[in-house]
């Protein structure tokens, strides 16, 4: 029996949504090697509230601009794609996350291109070559996304869930936790899913903020850092 659409679209979400994706999700961990070396996070509950502030963050920033990407594509609305992929930029503090959002961005529309036919997701990697756009990685999601027939919701939920887990999964390495203390975490953020997207769902790009002070300065420390095991 033919898999349905419905069965299509959800495996192509796993796929999009797996840390495995080779897009580089792996290779960063949100300066979570600098909080642990100041002790800023050492045990569950440090790591949990820590994880929490990256969520937020990423949710009033990245999940934004991605919603936004994700409209634009439906709406045939191009500049608005690049308007998200300038806004999210904007957002991005240090060296190392402007680097890592672009990087992975590229890498996503890339490997789209090679396994699909979507001329919005061609142009975008192209205005990326020539510089006119910078290729961050939530707008490429929500355009990627949006090509494959995913809703917002998912779109947001998949963000959300790739934000968290490149901390859970770099603190097994650098904090004493075990595995089930990140899935404990790891749930009980997900909870709080559905309230971030409602606030993010009905932001503009321009009321995109990153306002924590604490992760910020985690993350230029890190970039000049002695312990590191992840990129950022």
């Amino acid at each position: 029996m033919p898999m349905s659409d419905a069965t299509t679209t959800l495996m192509r979400l796993m796929a999009l949504t797996d840390s495995a994706f080779p897009v580089g999700t792996f290779s960063f961990s949100n300066g979570l090697e600098t909080a642990a070396d100041t002790g800023l996070v050492h045990d569950a509950a440090t790591l949990e509230a820590f994880a929490r502030d990256v969520a937020h963050q990423a949710a009033t920033t990245d999940g934004v601009a991605a919603l936004h990407a994700w409209r634009s594509y439906r709406r045939d609305d191009f500049d608005g794609i690049v308007g998200a992929d300038h806004q999210a930029i904007l957002c991005k503090l240090n060296t190392e996350a402007r680097l890592m959002s672009c990087r992975m961005g590229k890498k996503l529309a890339e490997l789209h291109t090679h396994t699909a036919e979507d001329a919005t997701v061609a142009r975008w990697l192209a205005e990326i070559g020539t510089g006119r756009t910078p290729g961050t990685y939530p707008v490429a999601q929500g355009i990627v996304f949006a090509a494959c027939g995913i809703g917002e919701h998912e779109l947001f939920c998949s963000h959300q869930y790739g934000a968290v887990n490149t901390v859970l999964n770099a603190a097994l390495r650098c904090v004493r936790v075990s595995h089930y203390d990140t899935q404990r975490i790891l749930l009980r953020l997900s909870a709080e899913t559905q309230a971030l997207y409602a606030e993010a769902a009905d932001m503009d790009c321009d009321d995109m903020y990153a306002f924590a002070p604490q992760l910020d300065i985690l993350a230029s420390l890190h970039e000049k850092g002695t312990k590191r095991l992840f990129m950022n």
